[in-house]
């Protein structure tokens, strides 16, 4: 299934795509049906509902009545949840050699992958308030001159787990969603020689976006393999399958989980498919673009950036 939330008419729903255009409210489903309405007040209680809400869901999608459809033009799109966590990897080597080569460029500095690299996942903490959904403006930050899309797939925990190993990592996966992690260029170019962050290259209001929908993880085998793709007005600027990962979910799950707790809503991204930023094709947006990231079976995420 393809879970997401819209808002409709004031309140935030929680839905399952029937089709390209079609949703079905699972809360008014459940109602008409006489069944426990309760697990889709929102995605959080959907996760928490675990295997009985998702088996609640199919059998709403399979009886859904047309008085509980809605039409995808007739709601906003919000991001699928507000993570309890968020966290972003790097794990795409074509990406990593690629923008390493034109950061070179930019700035003078060499730069070489760090053995650490292909020994663990690589990640860092990013701001879980700043998302925005499926068809929601970007707004340009103040402070950048140079912005740039990133196409990932990300992962949404299901279940709470400590020290989980590779082979049990599939267990905690909710499922999967697409995030574009609008990056300032030149902010991070900036800041990294600090050896921390990254931070104002990624932390500004609507710079993270997530969904349109959650695509439940027992309709994918693991490790997971989606052709991605992603767009600029139009024109293809790149992509690949996410099978390539250096290190898959998980691995990442088992170092990211080692002596920590994980909880249900977490949100871990792969970091950037190669080719799938500007970047590394020497391109950058300008304001008024419009971007689609594509991920296979899971839909298209399209926005706008605006400058105020």
């Amino acid at each position: 299934m393809r879970l997401g939330t819209v808002a409709f008419e004031g309140r935030e729903l929680v839905v399952a795509a029937l089709d390209d255009n079609r949703l079905l409210d699972l809360h008014l489903a459940a109602e008409v049906n006489g069944a426990d309405c309760a697990m889709f007040v929102d995605m959080m209680s959907v996760i928490y509902g675990g295997d009985e809400a998702l088996s609640l869901a199919r059998f709403l999608v399979d009886a859904a009545e047309d008085r509980c459809i809605l039409l995808s033009e007739e709601v906003t799109f919000c991001p699928p949840l507000l993570p309890v966590q968020y966290r972003d990897c790097l794990v795409f080597e074509e990406h990593l050699k690629n923008s390493f080569a034109q950061a070179e460029k930019m700035t003078g500095r060499p730069f070489d992958i760090p053995k650490v690299w292909y020994r663990q996942p690589i990640y860092y903490k990013g701001n879980r308030l700043s998302f925005i959904g499926h068809g929601q403006d970007v707004i340009w930050p103040d402070y950048a001159e140079f912005l740039d899309i990133e196409l990932e797939l990300a992962i949404v925990i299901g279940k709470k787990g400590k020290n989980i190993r590779p082979e049990e990592a599939a267990d905690h996966i909710f499922g999967y969603t697409i995030l574009n992690d609008v990056s300032a260029r030149d902010a991070q170019m900036a800041e990294m020689p600090g050896q921390l962050g990254p931070a104002k290259g990624k932390d500004f209001d609507t710079g993270n976006i997530l969904g349109p929908f959650i695509l439940t993880s027992d309709e994918v085998s693991h490790p997971v393999a989606l052709d991605m793709e992603a767009r600029v007005n139009g024109e293809r600027w790149g992509g690949g399958n996410s099978r390539s990962m250096q290190h898959d979910f998980g691995a990442i799950l088992a170092h990211i989980s080692a002596s920590e707790t994980l909880y249900p809503g977490e949100v871990i991204g792969s970091g950037t498919v190669g080719t799938g930023c500007g970047l590394e094709i020497g391109k950058r947006l300008a304001p008024g673009d419009r971007f689609e990231l594509q991920i296979e079976r899971i839909g298209t995420l399209a926005n706008r950036i605006v400058k105020e």
